[in-house]
């Protein structure tokens, strides 16, 4: 069993702009690939078990069936040696140049089969992020032609995250024939917008409802009545909307959200938006998406960039800390928080929409791998509570087995742990699937 889980990522982004011509290699850009070592030293260093790593999609799979895992090989076993925990991120915001962008039909089966060669390849590995953020990516890269595909409608964004809500659901089920404890932990952005006049309530209340599509499909959730219907008149198909309620996998999954204060967002009556700052909060839009869908919560990925003052995102991490712990307060189940990322990131000003090779500070350490403010004030936060969290609640431990004990139990025993995550014994479990909300 473990403890609360007080998690960092290695940033992996690997959208393409420029009309797909230029690759945005996040790992690159912040020497990860050089510095690895280093950079799992302060992981270690700051007291962290659990780490949001995975490795570069566009450079692991060459094509179908096709695979090159030296970096894999090298960064997961390391990790396995010093007993951090990976929750793995296998695509993260960008597909290899072979398969072309998110319209492309082909991308869930070519997806599934990269996650089952994965999961056949590091067997100890338990938990998985398969598509991160995906509504941001499907938004980004066709509704508002920032990325990848670069389309700009609202067909495109359809079929953009059918797509991949259909690649996260079968890469899940091929981890799951290979590892049946396997938790799904989904890293999706937490949004909220708020209708700036009464004539933009209407444009307001469609924009509330497509938040939470990515989710609602992946969850096997059926939708509400405008979004069905938005859902039909832009290209998706009724057997492709029942494949999503006919693969119900929601008692596997942990519901990781983000949270950053450009997640909210003030709206015009013409459905113009731009950023409202924190108005509500991480905790009161959490309890949103718990009242939605009634899993365990994780905070997966927060930051703030270092200010003048040196203390602005000290003073992010207290309040994000700070909305952790009053859900926990009300009963929502919160098992675990994420400062994102390790390090500082690159262009992240512009959305990774340009190369301009502008520092965003947002990291735990700079790029030359010192530590920030907030670097310091998370390693004296996790050893505050570290100990204390798991002691108060039962609801706050997940059954997450770390790669020293992999090996120790068996097949059985994984599916009985997976079960027992929410309650349910395996038979309960399978038969749930198939039971609509």
């Amino acid at each position: 069993m473990a403890n609360f889980m007080f998690c960092t990522g290695i940033e992996n982004s690997i959208p393409t702009i420029n009309g797909g011509r230029t690759r945005v290699d996040q790992m690159e850009a912040c020497g990860h690939y050089e510095r690895w070592r280093e950079d799992f030293d302060l992981v270690e260093d700051l007291g962290i078990r659990y780490l949001r790593f995975g490795p570069p999609l566009h450079r692991t799979l060459l094509g179908p069936g096709k695979y090159d895992w030296e970096f894999s090989d090298l960064t997961l076993n390391d990790l396995r040696r010093r007993d951090i925990t990976p929750i793995v991120d296998l695509c993260h915001f960008g597909v290899p140049d072979w398969i072309g962008n998110f319209q492309n039909p082909d991308f869930p089966e070519h997806f599934a089969g990269y996650a089952a060669a994965f999961a056949e390849r590091y067997h100890w590995v338990q938990l998985y992020t398969p598509i991160n953020e995906m509504f941001i990516c499907a938004v980004f890269s066709a509704l508002y032609g920032w990325w990848n595909e670069q389309m700009t409608s609202d067909r495109a964004f359809v079929t953009a995250l059918k797509h991949i809500v259909k690649a996260n659901v079968l890469a899940m089920r091929a981890v799951l024939e290979r590892r049946p404890d396997a938790i799904f932990i989904q890293s999706e952005s937490s949004e909220y917008f708020h209708a700036d006049s009464p004539a933009a309530i209407g444009p307001a209340e469609i924009m509330n409802s497509r938040r939470f599509l990515s989710l609602d499909l992946n969850y096997g959730r059926r939708v509400d009545s405008e979004m069905y219907e938005y859902l039909m008149d832009n290209g998706m198909t009724r057997e492709e909307y029942h494949f999503f309620l006919g693969n119900r996998l929601k008692q596997h999954c942990i519901l990781g959200n983000d949270y950053y204060c450009t997640n909210e967002h003030r709206v015009h009556q013409d459905g113009r938006t731009w950023a409202a700052g924190e108005v509500f909060g991480y905790s009161e839009i959490t309890r949103q998406y718990y009242g939605r869908y009634g899993l365990p919560v994780m905070h997966t990925e927060t930051n703030l960039s270092e200010g003048p003052r040196g203390d602005e995102a000290v003073n992010w991490l207290w309040k994000e800390w700070a909305n952790v712990l009053r859900l926990r307060n009300v009963g929502i189940p919160t098992v675990g928080f994420t400062w994102y990322s390790l390090t500082d990131q690159m262009d992240w000003d512009t959305a990774l929409r340009e190369q301009n090779g502008r520092v965003s500070p947002v990291g735990l350490y700079d790029l030359d791998r010192k530590i920030r403010p907030v670097g310091k004030a998370y390693k004296q936060l996790i050893a505050d509570w570290r100990d204390v969290l798991p002691a108060q609640s039962v609801c706050l431990v997940v059954p997450v087995v770390p790669p020293s004990h992999s090996g120790r139990i068996d097949a059985r025993e994984q599916e009985q742990s997976a079960g027992e995550m929410l309650g349910r014994t395996p038979s309960q479990a399978q038969s749930s699937e198939s039971v609509g909300r």
